[in-house]
């Protein structure tokens, strides 16, 4: 209960209109702005910036460059999400980019993922390079990396002949 907390409530209140007096009045200002991209294809950065357009504006950063040589800037971030990428890295580069994330974290941010699973073991595909995890091998990962899992939930409502669609909370 926030009287629990909150000892002076005319202070309370006080303080909070006096930070926001200095804060603009923009995007960035009333979220915080703070968007990066990365990406291994320059041109995939390129087609994203053309895509988002004015809304563009909100990404600080585009780096181009794989995720086993990407380290976000230690605490920086409310929020990580690494989608549809998880299996273009090794076990071993997976856990350390996992880790210097964990870095890249404020307080009480959060890590997502959102990534295919296998049925079972690990699915190479030596098309694009990849593989697919089942999701023991995904939760063994995020614990080696030092990560805890908050929650974990299937993605419903895909086609029974694609791999299953998990998304994960890590902290």
């Amino acid at each position: 209960m926030t009287s629990e907390v909150i000892e002076d409530e005319k202070q309370f209140y006080s303080k909070a209109k006096t930070y926001w007096k200095q804060i603009p009045p923009t995007v960035d200002g009333m979220l915080g702005g703070v968007v990066d991209m990365v990406d291994v294809t320059e041109d995939f950065l390129a087609k994203a910036k053309t895509y988002l357009g004015e809304e563009g504006k909100r990404v600080r950063n585009y780096f181009c460059c794989g995720l086993q040589d990407f380290s976000p800037e230690p605490s920086s971030y409310d929020v990580i999400w690494i989608q549809w990428v998880i299996g273009h890295l090794t076990d071993q580069h997976l856990a350390e980019f996992l880790r210097r994330c964990k870095r890249g974290l404020r307080p009480n941010g959060i890590i997502v993922i959102k990534d295919n699973m296998a049925q079972e073991g690990v699915i190479l595909d030596d098309v694009d390079s990849s593989v697919c995890r089942d999701l023991e091998v995904v939760r063994r990962i995020i614990r080696s990396a030092g990560l805890s899992l908050l929650a974990e939930e299937r993605q419903e409502n895909l086609p029974d002949e694609i791999y299953h669609v998990y998304s994960f909370a890590l902290r």
